[in-house]
């Protein structure tokens, strides 16, 4: 299937072309059938001509990489040759750790980075993305970005940093990786383990484990020298596909429908530099956004399903699967909420998006937290 086929053609939405537009219905009339190739946003020579982006992505491999690139390279075809995505896997143009600053500076013209990587230069990061014991479905955070003022509020935060966020981008919850079994909170203690940084370390870090921050690309090599025993990342599939069945033996999640306690919806996002987004006609931006959405559900969709072939990939490897309790969870929760709290009140923007999501949590759709949770808590909006 081509990547045509699995996202579909969001240019066939676009108004009806002006007259004198640039026409691709060449051969049409003759063939007694009207087909409409390319894209209806070219309107002059000039926008003709293509515009490609460079965009990185935090993906070192596996089947995330796979659909990035696949994505990328069908926008050309869906724009009519107006616009053209040029895909580079993790480190192919700079660290990961560096894309924030590539974007910023004109070095890439766009990234798909895991959002949270950014919490130490931008404290709503960790908001932008699932934190310990949140949100915890794809649907709840399209929610809050598409209805309840997300999306608004990280456009305006990464506008300030001369970047625009184009859109959240789903795959799937984190999963632990251990030499060691893990079966309860009190196992993390003293455990040197990889995490993302921000809220999600210094949770585990308030449970007693040894926390480093490394990019994705870098865990596997970790976990074979013993720099790490314990290492979080994304899902079965992808860490199948790293070969971390090769150095652990063990795979730690939550209980039974929660696989993971701490990042149950690791949001990824396609953010692009404000000055290649300002270069772009208002109907292509329309579409650039609207083809994330489309990219999100592809992308959600295919990791998931290539994480049902990988749990037998695991058991054929010999890996344990065990899960934390529901008391391990309501221990997290206690070391959590002071953590919420503590980060939604580094900035303004922080603050915004927390309280959007504590008042979602304690309404009646979700019902999350109540009032003894939370008391003694406080936000400084």
């Amino acid at each position: 299937m081509t990547s045509k086929q699995k996202t579909g053609n969001l240019s066939d939405k676009s108004p009806p072309a002006k007259t004198g537009r640039r026409s691709f219905l060449t051969g049409a009339a003759a063939a007694g059938a009207v087909a409409v190739a390319g894209a209806p946003f070219i309107g002059n020579a000039e926008a003709a001509r293509t515009t490609t982006w460079k965009i990185q992505t935090s993906w070192p491999g596996g089947i995330g990489l796979d659909i990035f690139k696949d994505w990328c390279n069908g926008i050309v075809e869906k724009t009519g040759g107006e616009l053209a995505f040029k895909p580079f896997g993790a480190k192919d143009v700079v660290g990961e750790f560096q894309l924030f600053d590539a974007v910023k500076n004109g070095v890439l013209d766009a990234m798909n980075p895991f959002t949270l990587y950014w919490a130490g230069r931008m404290p709503v990061a960790v908001f932008l993305s699932s934190y310990p014991l949140g949100l915890r479905n794809p649907h709840e955070w399209d929610v809050f970005y598409y209805a309840l003022g997300g999306l608004e509020l990280a456009r305006e935060a990464f506008g300030r940093m001369g970047l625009y966020y184009v859109g959240p981008v789903h795959h799937g919850p984190n999963i632990i990786h251990s030499k060691v079994p893990i079966r309860s909170i009190d196992d993390f203690r003293g455990r040197k383990m990889r995490l993302p940084g921000g809220m999600v370390a210094e949770l585990f870090q308030a449970a007693g484990a040894k926390t480093t921050l490394l990019p994705g690309s870098e865990i596997f090599a970790a976990l074979e020298k013993g720099t790490i025993d314990v290492a979080d990342y994304v899902g079965p599939a992808i860490n199948h596909a790293l070969g971390f069945h090769q150095v652990t033996k063990y795979i730690s999640m939550g209980p039974a429908g929660f696989m993971s306690i701490y990042q149950p919806v690791d949001l990824m996002d396609l953010t692009v530099g404000q000055k290649s987004w300002n270069k772009l006609s208002p109907a292509m931006k329309r579409f650039v956004e609207s083809e994330v959405h489309v990219y999100s559900d592809i992308h959600h969709a295919g990791i998931q399903a290539a994480d049902q072939k990988a749990w037998k990939k695991f058991d054929e490897a010999g890996t344990e699967v065990t899960r934390l309790s529901q008391d391990d969870v309501e221990a997290f929760t206690e070391l959590a909420v002071p953590l919420w709290f503590n980060w939604a009140n580094k900035d303004k923007y922080a603050s915004r998006a927390f309280k959007i999501q504590l008042d979602y949590m304690r309404s009646g759709s979700l019902g999350y937290v109540d009032a003894d949770m939370i008391k003694g808590q406080s936000l400084k909006m």
